[in-house]
């Protein structure tokens, strides 16, 4: 009778191929190349999505501002610059936005009749969106926006 020898991943001798017990150094390296690129597009991504909710924040504000002018106009014949001051003596609203990323103002036009108004948003902190520093909204709905050297960026910050 002939025996039959056992299968060679079941042998144990001295000669025995090793078994695999984790990734190989390639598999590792490859998984840390596609991490680097899934973390590079993510950052980008992710900063451009800050940047557009802060903005979206300041004009979101300037319009809020615009519509609690156009409501005091009417009551009053005449527009506020009294940001805080309780309706209805003033707009009743704060001189930061929402999450405190800008600051707040209203600037009478014409101080005679009172008759225009501009709202602006300022941002606070340095670095935060050097395109869209500062937003404004007056009483015909004119939108503007200025980066930090005072170029006009409306097109690109009131989207």
């Amino acid at each position: 009778m002939h025996q039959q020898s056992p299968p060679a991943e079941a042998s144990t001798g001295p000669f025995a191929a090793p078994r695999k017990r984790g990734p190989t150094l390639l598999e590792l390296a490859v998984g840390l190349v596609v991490l680097a690129v899934a973390v590079a597009i993510a950052v980008p991504l992710e900063r451009m999505h800050a940047l557009r909710s802060g903005r979206r924040e300041a004009t979101a504000a300037l319009q809020h501002i615009q519509a609690a002018e156009e409501s005091f106009f009417l009551q009053h014949n005449r527009y506020t610059s009294a940001l805080t001051a309780p309706v209805p003596d003033g707009l009743g609203l704060s001189v930061r936005s929402a999450s405190g990323r800008y600051a707040l103002t209203v600037e009478l036009h014409d101080r005679g009749t009172l008759t225009g108004f501009a709202a602006r948003a300022q941002r606070l902190g340095a670095g935060a969106d050097p395109l869209c520093r500062s937003f404004s909204l007056d009483q015909n709905g004119l939108r503007n926006a200025q980066d930090d050297h005072g170029h006009d960026r409306t097109s690109q910050c009131w989207r």
